[in-house]
């Protein structure tokens, strides 16, 4: 129940983060925007998220994850209802970046329930199901919410939002316990000062790196699709109806689900050969994106579907970025740790939403052509963080080395795991 209350709660958050990427253009008519200042919206909303990662991490480690996660799911649900009822763009914007504050606050704290309510050896796969199911909410923007935006309308849609968020208010608040009962945590808890002085000495730990730079590489281009760009670019360059588009919002939580499965077991039984999957995802979203950008015109539904079966696959990849951040990192920094990480992912969909926005006004609009270049700016991403997975894997290697760990000794390896 507790897990469970957790991952509702994310779930919640995945709804509230997509739901403007969804009604995207509705955004734009309502308050009468371009399309680089609608990306605005999702690129404050993303710079805040990333910013409060530090700092939501340091607070996670003192106040523990009941009290963030009701926090968050309050000041989402807070920031959905004003941006239900709200025609004002200054306030519309605000509501947004609010929106990250919340969001901010919950994904890594539902992660922090899980060393502590699942035993060592199921972390991995548990871990995965939680990035997993969270992504439910991102059926729900693409579905019911897209049902009843273009039904009863935007106060509705976002009202309906906004009620579910204080569901999971109450929820947290009544079910989620840090701890379960009588058991001792053993962990060398910090002072405040303490935890700011050692946040330096997180990032400077080589797996914090490497957790940094595979989170970067796996999670923007899905993140992209779905927060903003996705609905637009399959409806005005695609030439795809909304309920289709939907759908395919709909077929990318599916195959994150399926794929993460298969992720969690396999970083749990291979844990010196995550790296490698990290880049076989990565290189497979660059490849898959060259195909279709390469087309003089619409691509066929069925490359569409495989596009968007691929790139979501980016998703669960990136949860082993926080893997590294556990296995290199004491428990009273895992917070900020796990923060500094998904700080990569969202830094690169914030570079990126933003980027793809100055593309489209400089070429016109939301047409095919213009969509074409502006989704070219993702490569750039690719290669630093392919780049960075490289050479902080070698280093992180020689830190195993130096502590007496073969990289090859799988043995050694997951009993380190398991011991933390």
């Amino acid at each position: 129940m507790v897990w469970g209350a957790g991952v509702f709660a994310y779930i919640v958050g995945v709804l509230h983060r997509t739901s403007f990427g969804v009604a995207g253009l509705d955004a734009a008519d309502r308050f009468s925007i371009s399309p680089s200042l609608l990306s605005s919206f999702v690129v404050l909303q993303v710079i805040v998220y990333a910013a409060m990662q530090i700092p939501a991490g340091v607070v996670l480690d003192r106040v523990g994850s009941r009290k963030m996660i009701a926090l968050g799911a309050l000041l989402m649900t807070i920031a959905q209802v004003t941006l239900a009822v709200t025609e004002s763009l200054p306030l519309a914007v605000a509501a947004r970046a609010l929106v990250g504050v919340g969001d901010a606050l919950t994904f890594i704290s539902v992660l922090r329930l899980v060393p502590r309510w699942f035993k060592p050896r199921q972390v991995p796969i548990v871990s995965q199901l939680t990035g997993l199911l969270g992504q439910m909410g991102q059926i729900l923007s693409a579905v019911p919410f897209l049902i009843l935006l273009n039904g009863p309308g935007w106060t509705f849609a976002f009202g309906t939002a906004a009620s579910l968020g204080l569901v999971a208010f109450v929820l947290a608040l009544a079910l989620i316990r840090d701890v379960p009962a009588g058991m001792d945590i053993v962990e060398n808890r910090t002072s405040l000062r303490e935890t700011l002085a050692t946040i330096g000495q997180v990032w400077k730990r080589h797996g914090t790196r490497l957790g940094f730079f595979s989170h970067m590489g796996t999670q923007f281009s899905i993140t992209v699709f779905a927060l903003l760009w996705g609905i637009p670019y399959l409806t005005s360059a695609q030439g795809l109806s909304a309920s289709t588009a939907g759908a395919l919002l709909s077929v990318s939580v599916v195959s994150a689900i399926l794929s993460g499965i298969g992720l969690g077991i396999l970083t749990g039984r291979y844990p010196m050969r995550r790296s490698w999957m990290v880049l076989t995802v990565m290189v497979s979203n660059a490849v898959m994106w060259a195909i279709v950008l390469a087309l003089p015109g619409p691509a066929p539904l069925w490359l569409l579907v495989l596009l968007v079966v691929v790139i979501s696959v980016g998703g669960p990849g990136s949860v082993i970025g926080f893997d590294y951040a556990r296995t290199f990192n004491p428990s009273a920094n895992l917070g900020t740790a796990q923060g500094m990480v998904n700080i990569g992912g969202f830094l690169a969909s914030l570079l990126v939403i933003a980027s793809i926005g100055w593309v489209l006004q400089a070429m016109g609009g939301y047409t095919f052509d213009a969509f074409r270049v502006a989704f070219l700016v993702q490569y750039p991403v690719w290669i630093v963080a392919i780049t960075g997975v490289l050479l902080t894997r070698r280093k992180t290697r020689r830190q195993l080395a130096d502590e007496g760990i073969h990289p090859h000794t799988m043995r050694e390896i997951l009993h380190r795991f398991r011991n933390r």
